[in-house]
Formats: structure tokens, C-alpha cells, sequence
């Protein structure tokens, strides 16, 4: 079979290359950063005064096919990089591999008439954001941790859970719906900390893409949107070191070569990445203290910990593998001790992720990778409790532990092949084996005698094939026109969908361009949340018979400009999605039921969910400039979403949480000196869509002492509810401060990064209550009255106040 896929994938590309042929010539090689032969991704590379170029892929491949000539002068330009031009005799192919150097900041107080290094009107996508790796470490965070996802939310048409939260919420769509890849690898959970940071280690990425709509054929599986993450590739021309104390982690990056023979350049690296917080370091003496003396003792903790690892070699000029995994844990746990009994709890989850890559270089114009991914997440909940009855002597032990997670086996297998300047066409397959364990339940009760060990693992299988052509048929008008069928498998149920897809960019004059784009997407895999807040506790289920798949349409039309005099680049979207199929908890149902032991699995996780449809749509505005001692963006977005589901509000469509009409951010990054950064965010946002109580009902009933007859009164309270999410929390909005002091030491640069967090403490909403306005009610007659002066009033509480916070980070 293997044999038979490669034979008709050459066919294609012979036919393929026959139908385009021409007298002309191919220019091709890998671009490299000076000082640490680091491939760069998504390089410009272009014909002066002219409408021909291309760009470098992930692993910094570039090919460029144009009629013969006797010169050629080609540009290589990239954000934050010198520009580097090259004058060649071009009368045969030719390869030609570039370094680029890393540009100093400060020194672009101006910006030349030249060409700009990352032109938005230039490409056939749209909605699609990349963010350079400085400017992430630039921004302002709390408690001192550079976290990507938080910085991704202060991008148009990206909206944020609650405070402080690091999931994020594209254009109407869930958690669930963001495909996040690191190294070709799906990363199922991307939370630390119950959600409050992500667990990218920003010091160990090379670059970080967003897309949000007009996605490519090559991605598939989700609704929203699609995160990119590259590791570094490791330095080979010298080790090197990066790292940084704050006041909840640390965290160290080591890189460099592998040398398989003494002063002969290196072809291998390495690339090793750890984090860890200290929470429970500090509240382990803290708990010790306020115990001292007491027959108890608790002791407990939190902490997170991730490492990320990277090897390469260069086999040939033609042949390069790469090795990198991932792996990440949170552990939360509490443990009780008397004289007579112990009890212990505590929840646990975490990512690891494996991927072997091998590049291959066919010729010129045809690139291929073969990556082996290997993606497993896991959710454990456990409680013992151990118990000496003193009078019979006689121990009960009990346990519970609950599980579940993902685990994936995948083969991917893609093509680049480049023509000529006309067309760039990636192809490709995928195949991924998924593993649910939706519940496992281990169960023992010396008392009751009961013990019961059941798991309930659905396997399936999920495949796509995929073609894709950037295709430019005048010098104005660029497409980027695709097809991706999906193929999905559990028990006897199967699904077989096209998903066609669409981008095009109409240069009305140099600088300015008109972009439409239009994507159908499909989504095999749901998360099962109570909350929205993408916490461990949801739940990751297959599409079966019964629930079927996630399925999207999207349109999208918006300008593109660059304003190459002011280093600017301005997009302003407007875009409509519909959903199908998405899911949600019936009303009361939960993720795990224990009203009796044996609860949690004899519940089958279908019965407890329904599906329902949705729509968004909105316009977003942005205006970013990337370099120059003054960077940063300001973004908008207006938008609007609706779900609705037939057991759920009476029918009626409603907004959804995290539904917000309007969101704005402003990032600015100034250089004051080569010393000194300063750097703020501004974000404003409509509060969260909320279901409220809109009325008490108190009622009571009496019982009767079986020892003296006497009649006792017990009162209860009842809400009633209106429509589902009609209450709107206030409107949030905070400013974030940081201060940056650098210093260039002997054999290291250190800096010292200050940020405050919510600088003039506005008392933003995390949660509100309905409760009295007294501390006390009124009593009459053993029946609970509203006393006089007494009301029912709605309290809201706040989460972070003004936090100020610092790190001291360094690099070697």
C-alpha cells in the first residue's frame, strides 16, 4: 500500500511538472540565521519591482522558478533581520543558501522607501497572524510569565475566558475548537495552573502563527482556528543558554551543536527546555506552621512543571531528520492525617507529545516531509481514605480514582513542489489513530466489599488528503485555492466530507489590496465542558453514531495595506461563520456524578450532551508595526454570536459566555535606550453573557421528632431563572505596565523585567452571587423571613487587583 500511495503521488508530480514546463530555470536553498544556522520560516524572497517571489517554508526551504535570463537579482527579507540582496548569472539552476543576520532594534528609528520585510497585501491569505518572539517577551504579564496564548488574546477577533485565563475564543467558536500544533504535534490541554498560564515556554519557540479563517487545505480537524508553534532547531555554532527566575517559576533553555568529528561544523544539535513552578515549596512550611501542636496534620501542594526537547541532523544536503518532544504535568494534592485515619486527594493532568520528522529534498521544486507524531493527554482525579475503627480494631480502606484522556498515533506525509512563479503547490496525507478513554473507574471498599476496575476506550480513526496551489494568474490577483477530504471511522459509523477552500487577493495598487477567502471545515472530536474555562476537568469524546461531527462555513472579506514610509501594516475583516453539530452538558448534567459509588460508571457520556447549531459574525480592524525602536498594535473587533440548542432556553437562541459585542487592545513597545524597554497593554472588553437568578421563592415544611413529637420547621429556597445568559457582567478594561533594564555583561546579558499588572485596580468581575444585602436573616416563628430593610441583591467579587511583579532573566 505504502509502495502504492508513493508511485501515484510521483505520477501526479510527473504530470504535474510536464504540464508546466518551459524554458526556464530554478533558484532554490535554505535560509539561515548568521551565528546559530537556525532555519528561518516564511522568509520573503522577491524580484525587485516586480510581482514574483515566494517564501520560505517551516524548515526554511525555498524554490523559485522563473523563465531563463541572463541576471537575476534577488531581495531576502525578514522582520527583524537585515535585508540581503543578491546579483546572479542565471543561465542554469541554481542553489543558493543564505544566512540572514539579526538586525539591531534600535537602529530602525526610520523606515526606508525600500521594501518592507512582511508586506500583508502582498500573500493570497488573510486573517492570519504572526508574532515575532521579541515582541512576546517584551509585553507586560502577570506574575512575571511570558505567556503566548495571553498575548495571542490581545488580537482582533481573539476574545479571553475570565481573567487571567489563557484559553481563548475565535470568532465565536469554543476551546475545543482551536487546532493547537507544536512541532506537527496536536496539544490537547495548553493549560498550567488550572487554566491561569499556557505551557508554550516562550524562550524554547521559534515562531508562533494564528489563523483565523481562509485556512489552507493542509489543516484540518477543527472550526476556528489553527496556532502554529515551531520549537528552535538548536544553535549550531556554539552553545548557548537563555533562562529566568520569577516569583511562581524558573526556567532554563539550553542549545547547541553536536560535533561527530573535532572542528569539523556541526551538522546536529540540540535544543533542552525546563520549567518548574515553587508553589508548593513556599506552602509547605506555611501549612507546618499554623499546625504546630495539633494531633492533625495536612500537608499538600500545586505545581507545574514542562520540558521540551530537540535533536537534528544533517544527513546531506538532501536529507535532514528531526526528534522533538514535549511533556508536561500539573499536580494538585491534599493529604489529611489523624492518630486513626488518612485521607489524600488530589488531581493531576498533563501533555506529552513526540514527533519524528525526515525532510528529503527530491529535486529543485519538489520537498517532502514524513513526520511520526505520537500526542497523549491524561486526567487523573484520586481519593483514598484509610480508617482504624478503635473499638473492633478493624481498618476500612476506600478508593476512587477517576480518568480520562486522549491518545494519538499519526503519520503525516507532505509535498512542496514549486513549478515555476506561477504556482506553488503543497499535496499531502494524514492519518491519525485516536484513543478516547471518555471514564475509567477504579473503585475499593473493604467496608462494602466492592471493587470494580472498568474503562470504556472508543478507538478511531481520522484521515485526510489534501491539495493546494498558490496560484497568481495575472500580475494583480493571487489565489490560494485548495481541497482537503476528510475521512473519519469509529465502530460501523463512518464519514466521508469534502472540504473545499479558498483565498484571493486583488492588488488595487501596490501598497493596497482587496482579499476574500471562504472555508469549509469539519471537526471529529469534541471537549465537554461545564464551565467554558477549558479547565482539565472537560472532557475530550469522539463524533459516534449518535453525536456527529463539528461542521463550519466561513466567509471573509477585508482590505489589506501596507504604508511602507510609517513601517505599518493595516487589515480591516469582516467575516460570517456558521456551526452545525456543536455540542454542549444537558442542563444539571456534569462530567462525573458520585450521588452513589458506583455512579460515575454505570453513566455513559452520551446520554448526558446535546448538540446544537450556531452563528458568528463581526468586523475587525488592526494596525501593527512590527519593527523600529517604536513596535507594537492596536486592534478592534465588533462581533456578534448566537447558539442554539432544542433542550436548552426553551429552544431560543441565546449568547453564548464569552459572547463580547465589542474588544479592543493597544500593545506599544518603546526602546528608550539599548538599556531600557518600556512597554504597556491596554484591553477593553464587554462583559461576560451570564444566567442569574431574577427571583427567590422561600418555602418550608415541618417534621415531626419520633422522641417527643415535636414539630420541627425547615425552610428552602427556590430561584427562578430567565432567559439563559441574558444578564450581561460589566464591561472589563485594565492597563498593564512593564520596565525592561538590559545589560550586556562580559559573557552574558542580563535584564531585569518589572511588570504591573492592572495598574489603576479596576475591581473587574471574575464572579457574581445573589444574596442579602445583611449579613443575617430575620426569623418568625422558626420560619426564615426577608427582614425589614432586607433584599436580595447581586454581588460581584474580583480576582486580581494591581499585581506587581519581576523576574531576572538572562542569556549566554
Amino acid at each position: 500500500m505504502q509502495k502504492k500511495n508513493l508511485l501515484i503521488l510521483f505520477l501526479l508530480f510527473s504530470l504535474l511538472e510536464t504540464a508546466f514546463a518551459q524554458k526556464s530555470h530554478t533558484i532554490s536553498g535554505f535560509i539561515r540565521e548568521k551565528g546559530s544556522k537556525e532555519q528561518l520560516i516564511g522568509v520573503n524572497i522577491y524580484i525587485p519591482n516586480s510581482n514574483i517571489g515566494t517564501t520560505s517554508n517551516t524548515y526554511g526551504f525555498y524554490s523559485l522558478t522563473i523563465p531563463a535570463r541572463d541576471s537575476l537579482t534577488l531581495v531576502f527579507s525578514f522582520v527583524g533581520y537585515h535585508q540581503v540582496i543578491k546579483k546572479l548569472c542565471f543561465r542554469k539552476d541554481i542553489e543558493q543558501n543564505i544566512e540572514l543576520e539579526s538586525a539591531n532594534q534600535l537602529a530602525e528609528v526610520t523606515v526606508s522607501a525600500k521594501r518592507q520585510e512582511d508586506r500583508v497585501s502582498d500573500s493570497p491569505q488573510m486573517s492570519v497572524i504572526e508574532l515575532p518572539i521579541n515582541q512576546i517577551k517584551k509585553i507586560p504579564t502577570l506574575l512575571g510569565e511570558k505567556d503566548v496564548l495571553k498575548v495571542l488574546q490581545l488580537m482582533p477577533g481573539v476574545q479571553k475566558g475570565s481573567e487571567g485565563q489563557a484559553g481563548i475564543y475565535v470568532r465565536g467558536g469554543g476551546p475545543d475548537q482551536n487546532l493547537i500544533i507544536l512541532d506537527d504535534a496536536v496539544v490537547y490541554n495548553a493549560n498550567h495552573l488550572f487554566g491561569f498560564f499556557s505551557t508554550f515556554n516562550g524562550d524554547a519557540l521559534k515562531s508562533v502563527e494564528l489563523t483565523k479563517a481562509g485556512f489552507p487545505a493542509r489543516f484540518g480537524g477543527r472550526l476556528s482556528s489553527v496556532i502554529e508553534l515551531n520549537m528552535k532547531d538548536g544553535n549550531k555554532e556554539k552553545l548557548e543558554g537563555e533562562g529566568g527566575i520569577g516569583l511562581i517559576s524558573s526556567r532554563l533553555v539550553l542549545d547547541g551543536p553536536i560535533r561527530l568529528k573535532k572542528n569539523a561544523p556541526a551538522k546536529a544539535s540540540f535544543l533542552v527546555s525546563g520549567r518548574r513552578t515553587y508553589l508548593d515549596a513556599i506552602t509547605r512550611p506555611i501549612l507546618a506552621a499554623r499546625q504546630a501542636g495539633s494531633d492533625e496534620t495536612q500537608t499538600g501542594g500545586y505545581f507545574f512543571q514542562d520540558f521540551n526537547a530537540k535533536l537534528n541532523y544533517e544527513i546531506s544536503n538532501k536529507d535532514k531528520v528531526y526528534l522533538s518532544g514535549y511533556f508536561g504535568k500539573d499536580k494538585f494534592n491534599a493529604i489529611g492525617k489523624t492518630p486513626t485515619s488518612s485521607n489524600e486527594g488530589g488531581i493531576n493532568w498533563g501533555n506529552y507529545t513526540t514527533t519524528f520528522r525526515w525532510n528529503h529534498l527530491f529535486s529543485q521544486k519538489l520537498f517532502s516531509n514524513t513526520s511520526l507524531i505520537l500526542s497523549n493527554y491524561q486526567f487523573n482525579i484520586e481519593a483514598k481514605e484509610s480508617s482504624i475503627n478503635t473499638t473492633t480494631n478493624v481498618t476500612r480502606n476506600y478508593q476512587l480514582a477517576y480518568q480520562s484522556g486522549i491518545r494519538d498515533y499519526s503519520f503525516k506525509y507532505d509535498f512542496d513542489f514549486f513549478p515555476n512563479q506561477f504556482h506553488a503547490i503543497k499535496f499531502g496525507l494524514q492519518s491519525i489513530f485516536h484513543r478516547f478513554t471518555p471514564s475509567a473507574i477504579i473503585l475499593r471498599d473493604t467496608q462494602r466489599q466492592l471493587s470494580e476496575n472498568r474503562a470504556t476506550p472508543i478507538n478511531t480513526i481520522e484521515s485526510g488528503v489534501y491539495i493546494e496551489d498558490v496560484w497568481q494568474p495575472i500580475s494583480k490577483l493571487k489565489f490560494n485555492v485548495g481541497l482537503r477530504i476528510s475521512h473519519y471511522k469509529t465502530d460501523s459509523t463512518y464519514y466521508l466530507r469534502p472540504e473545499p477552500r479558498v483565498a484571493m487577493a486583488y492588488k488595487i495598487n501596490k501598497d493596497l489590496a482587496l482579499k476574500a477567502s471562504f472555508a469549509q471545515m469539519n471537526q471529529y472530536i469534541h471537549l465537554l465542558s461545564n464551565t467554558g474555562l477549558g479547565l482539565p476537568t472537560d472532557l475530550w469524546v469522539p463524533a459516534t453514531n449518535r453525536i456527529a461531527p463539528q461542521n463550519s462555513k466561513q466567509w471573509a472579506i477585508g482590505l489589506a495595506q501596507d504604508l511602507d514610509k510609517q513601517g505599518l501594516t493595516l487589515t480591516l475583516e469582516s467575516y460570517y461563520k456558521r456551526m452545525d453539530n456543536i455540542v454542549s452538558y444537558k442542563e444539571g448534567a456534569s462530567f462525573l456524578s458520585l450521588n452513589s459509588p458506583n455512579g460515575a460508571a454505570q453513566e455513559d457520556w452520551q446520554s448526558k450532551i446535546i448538540d446544537g447549531n450556531g452563528y458568528s459574525y463581526g468586523v475587525e480592524f488592526l494596525v501593527q508595526k512590527k519593527v523600529g525602536r517604536f513596535s507594537g498594535w492596536v486592534g478592534y473587533t465588533w462581533s456578534k454570536t448566537r447558539w442554539k440548542f432544542a433542550e436548552l432556553n426553551f429552544g431560543q437562541a441565546f449568547y453564548p459566555r464569552y459572547d463580547r459585542r465589542h474588544d479592543a487592545s493597544v500593545v506599544g513597545i518603546y526602546e528608550l535606550s539599548k538599556r531600557i524597554t518600556l512597554s504597556a497593554t491596554w484591553v477593553y472588553g464587554t462583559g461576560n453573557a451570564l444566567t442569574i437568578p431574577v427571583a427567590e421563592y422561600v418555602g418550608y415544611y415541618s417534621t415531626v421528632s419520633q422522641n417527643n413529637g415535636t414539630i420541627n420547621w425547615r425552610s428552602f429556597r427556590v430561584n427562578e431563572y430567565g432567559e439563559k445568559n441574558s444578564f450581561r457582567a460589566e464591561p472589563y478594561h485594565r492597563l498593564d505596565v512593564g520596565l525592561q533594564f538590559h545589560k550586556k555583561m562580559r559573557r552574558h546579558e542580563r535584564t531585569w523585567d518589572f511588570s504591573f499588572y492592572n495598574v489603576y485596580n479596576r475591581k473587574n468581575p471574575f464572579f457574581y452571587i445573589v444574596g442579602s444585602n445583611l449579613q443575617n436573616n430575620s426569623l418568625f416563628g422558626g420560619i426564615p423571613t426577608r427582614g425589614e430593610g432586607e433584599k436580595l441583591v447581586l454581588k460581584r467579587y474580583s480576582l486580581f487587583p494591581f499585581i506587581p511583579s519581576f523576574s531576572y532573566n538572562f542569556k549566554f
